[in-house]
């Protein structure tokens, strides 16, 4: 297979352009993936014993935070197999009737790939376990008490499925998956390598003590890693440079206002607020009110990071503000700190 094979049984409103920049950057085979060494073994075993039975994959579910490959992992399992991946998402599945027709036309090994697959309704869940189990579906074909039922066979195929929230998952149709795979985040030194790898297929220029700085600031993630790039590039060129120097790269930065953490703007608020409460505990609702921010965004999008470096704790009176967090803000440390935060 030279190019991947791809269909999507929903219509987004994806950026063109941005789909465009990241098929040019996805990795074409798994030896090319960067980073998260264990699951790619794993992945290699899995696949060669696979291909050896002339068996389709075992069901995989791929769990972490956005933007760590998730999606990449599952579009090279369909090039190693050799097989058509059919993309979908939990949102767009809201009856097991979306799916019937898709599955019962999935030909031997090919892959459904299932993003954000914890939104996916119970209903389509427990449809989905004779698929998995017995390559079989249930179709109603009346409704009411007498109505009937027709069992439609199809071909074995592997349904990858991708979680930011694994726990949300129900405990029967996590266990049909015969591989859990957790991604972590990445090290300074992959970071580097994938930025590096990045500016050769874009034909783009950057300083060896620029590089470092982009990775610094990208919270860990790949994807953050390309969209700092992306921008960096964006003004490079527009200052007429043949090479992305340490100089522009701070310049875009600031103007970004990404700090040398990885902050944005409402990391800041975020703890700005708390400080200005004499560093929590403050409640959820307090923090949405504050930020004009939905609650699930913040506990979902902000805080995940924060918490993860150490600048926010959890209580069970609310969110509090740990001494790194005014140290990295230059701002004094409290002397009574200690006895808010416990």
């Amino acid at each position: 297979m030279d190019s991947f094979e791809v269909k999507r049984l929903e219509d987004g409103g994806t950026d063109p352009d941005r789909l465009e920049f990241d098929r040019a950057l996805r990795p074409r085979r798994l030896r090319e993936f960067i980073g998260q060494q264990r699951l790619r073994d794993n992945l290699e075993v899995a696949i060669r014993a696979a291909r050896q039975r002339k068996e389709p994959l075992d069901h995989i579910l791929f769990c972490g935070p956005p933007g760590l490959g998730k999606t990449t992992l599952a579009f090279l399992l369909a090039q190693e197999m050799d097989s058509e991946v059919i993309v979908s998402s939990g949102p767009a599945l809201s009856r097991p009737k979306d799916l019937a027709g898709t599955l019962s036309r999935l030909e031997y090994c090919d892959i459904l790939f299932i993003d954000e697959i914890h939104r996916v309704p119970h209903a389509v869940c427990e449809f989905l376990y004779s698929a998995m189990e017995d390559h079989a579906i249930d179709l109603t074909l009346d409704d009411g008490p007498g109505g009937r039922t027709l069992r439609l066979g199809i071909a074995a195929f592997t349904l990858v499925g991708a979680t930011t929230r694994e726990g949300l998952l129900s405990p029967p149709f996590r266990s049909r998956f015969g591989m859990v795979e957790r991604l972590e985040t990445y090290p300074l030194e992959d970071l580097i390598d994938i930025i590096d790898r990045a500016a050769t297929l874009l034909g783009m220029k950057i300083d060896a003590d620029a590089r470092p700085e982009i990775a610094r600031r990208s919270r860990g993630v790949p994807r953050v890693a390309l969209r700092l790039q992306r921008r960096l590039r964006d003004l490079a060129q527009v200052r007429g440079l043949a090479s992305l120097d340490l100089r522009t790269t701070k310049d875009g930065l600031a103007a970004l206002a990404i700090d040398e953490r990885g902050l944005e703007a409402v990391d800041r608020e975020l703890l700005l607020a708390l400080i200005e409460r004499g560093g929590g505990p403050v409640g959820i609702k307090t923090l949405s009110a504050c930020l004009d921010e939905a609650e699930d965004t913040i506990q979902s999008v902000y805080e995940p990071y924060l918490l993860r470096i150490g600048f926010l704790s959890r209580t069970p009176r609310g969110r509090v503000c740990t001494k790194h967090a005014y140290k990295h803000l230059g701002l004094a440390v409290p002397e009574n700190l200690a006895d808010v935060n416990q």
